[in-house]
């Protein structure tokens, strides 16, 4: 159990926690959620003891074990893996420690036998003997290979610390998990193993993540993070969803209601003002007046912005053909005998286990790599538009995104650049602001700006939701659901691809799988798992 009282953070004059007042209690997984920069992350470093709150208390029960998902990747480089991995309870590592150097003693005492004897029994209680099978266990089932357990951390590429650090945060099975998106960089297979093990898990668990598809299958509560404050509510993110649009809808009608009457009241004072027989009436409507102006309803911190890719005219019957396309980059395959053929109203989600391959694909049809071998022809009829994962090369110029976007808009007119930045949630001074120094929601949300003033009628999209919050993702999500014409996407974001997409192409060490399906049916389509069971033969699971 975690109890919150009095919570407040502050900054200067930046407030992220005002008097929090809450309880969490073991047995239940709570999603936290909120705009960008609403404090989710320093939310669970405060509660992990990390960062000092301004005034309050955080009260853990008594003899509770606290893990946290660690960010430093570095931290463990002289550890080997599995060793990383048990390092997760400190308490238990350093009686395996301890054990070691005694067994290990040239010159071994009684007394050393009976502090041998304590620790063994100490061991025991923690059920310490299998150790190094749960590790192995939880290493094996979030993608890291037994070959590499023994190896130093410092051996492992960038992806595979984030998973041992996981499996580390994950071991022995603390009283108290806290998880910052936990899904980042793993594979469809690890992710389904996590959303199992903790839907199963029957201790506290508190996780941030932007993976709705996630929060969705783990999460028995939300915990809401907006005005300074955390308001429960009890399910998953949909449901939360759905409540939060009711209460939203709820709040614009009482605001509308409370405009409506205050105009009412406005035109009754100025008509009986300098009337005798109404002065009074008239005075007390314009202490109401007062009162329901004054007393407004508060404004969210969460922000929606608005996007829509309207086409300038429609695909012609011929779009994208590739044919026998193969790319080697140094001594890796990423596509091999690719024929495909884009047809009208297709919505295509790229998928397979390595992300080069994708990226390739994309940087061959948009001409800025050559294959090593094979064709692609554009239609006549085709404008594209391209959002790249790697957008760095767009803001090197120091100029404002109000120039910045005014180079790509098809109307120069200040006003109209204005406008459609702010429909992006970009405030009219923040327009100003140089584009070197944006961050990478910023960035996100100016080259989707210059994708929706393209116009154009097949859109492409390498991995378009890394570093946007959960109301930018699904306001993306949504304009692609409706959009008439042709995407060609990458994402490693579930309930997007399922929503989107109909129809699912893998890139795989031993080909291409294509498929008109929607991505849930394509998961559990037998033939097609035992087609990939076949083209990834030594190779690693499916991601996204």
């Amino acid at each position: 159990m975690i109890n919150i009282l009095d919570l407040t953070l502050s900054y200067g004059e930046q407030v992220l926690f005002k008097e929090v007042n809450i309880k969490f209690l073991p047995g239940n997984c709570y999603g936290v959620i909120g705009a960008n920069g609403a404090g989710k992350s320093t939310f669970l470093k405060i509660m992990a003891g990390e960062i000092d709150p301004t005034s309050g208390e955080i009260v853990v029960g008594n003899d509770q074990r606290l893990a946290m998902l660690r960010q430093d990747q570095n931290a463990f480089d002289d550890y080997t893996v599995l060793d990383t991995v048990i390092y997760g309870y400190p308490k238990l590592y350093q009686l395996l420690k301890e054990r070691d150097e005694l067994y290990a003693k040239e010159d071994f005492t009684e007394e050393d036998g009976l502090k041998a004897a304590e620790i063994e029994g100490d061991l025991a209680e923690l059920d310490g003997y299998s150790a190094e099978n749960e590790a192995a266990y939880l290493l094996t089932e979030l993608g890291i290979e037994e070959t590499f357990h023994q190896s130093n951390m410092k051996e492992l590429e960038g992806r595979q610390k984030v998973r041992v650090l996981l499996a580390q945060a994950l071991f022995g099975k603390p009283d108290i998990l806290l998880l910052d998106e936990p899904t980042n960089n793993l594979d469809i297979k690890a992710i389904s193993w996590l959303e199992d093990f903790l839907y199963n898990y029957d201790k506290l668990v508190i996780v941030v993540s932007h993976d709705r598809h996630f929060l969705n299958k783990v999460c028995t509560h939300i915990a809401d993070i907006d005005f300074s404050q955390i308001k429960l509510y009890v399910g998953n993110y949909d449901f939360w969803y759905e409540a939060s649009q009711l209460i939203s809808k709820k709040l614009k009608d009482q605001s509308k209601k409370r405009e409506e009457k205050i105009e009412e009241l406005k035109k009754f004072v100025q008509r009986f003002s300098a009337n005798a027989a109404k002065s009074k009436q008239a005075t007390s409507r314009k202490k109401l007046i007062e009162k329901l102006t004054i007393d407004q309803l508060p404004n969210s911190s969460r922000r929606n912005p608005h996007i829509s890719f309207k086409p300038e005219r429609e695909c012609g019957n011929i779009i994208l053909n590739v044919e026998d396309l193969n790319y080697q980059f140094e001594d890796q395959v990423l596509i091999k005998n690719m024929n495909i053929s884009v047809r009208n109203g297709d919505k295509i989600a790229l998928i397979g286990n390595n992300h080069l391959a994708k990226t390739s694909f994309f940087d061959i049809i948009t001409e800025q790599i050559k294959p090593n071998s094979g064709t692609f022809q554009w239609g006549q009829t085709i404008q594209r538009a391209y959002y790249p994962k790697e957008n760095s090369s767009f803001f090197q110029d120091d100029v404002s995104i109000l120039e910045w976007l005014k180079s790509f808009s098809p109307n120069a007119e200040e006003t109209f650049v204005r406008g459609f930045l702010g429909q992006m949630l970009f405030k009219q001074d923040e327009t100003l602001k140089s584009v070197q120094v944006l961050s990478g929601g910023e960035k996100v949300r100016c080259m989707l700006s210059k994708m929706m003033l393209a116009q154009a009628n097949v859109l492409l999209f390498d991995e378009p939701t890394n570093h946007l919050d959960l109301e930018s993702i699904t306001a993306l999500n949504n304009a692609l659901i409706q959009f008439p014409e042709v995407i060609i996407f990458a994402s490693h974001d579930h309930q997007f691809v399922n929503t989107v997409a109909n129809r699912i192409i893998e890139f795989t060490p031993g080909g291409i799988i294509d498929r008109m399906t929607t991505f849930d049916e394509y998961l559990a389509n037998p033939e097609v798992n035992k087609m990939r069971d076949k083209l990834y033969a030594g190779h690693f699971e499916l991601t996204l």
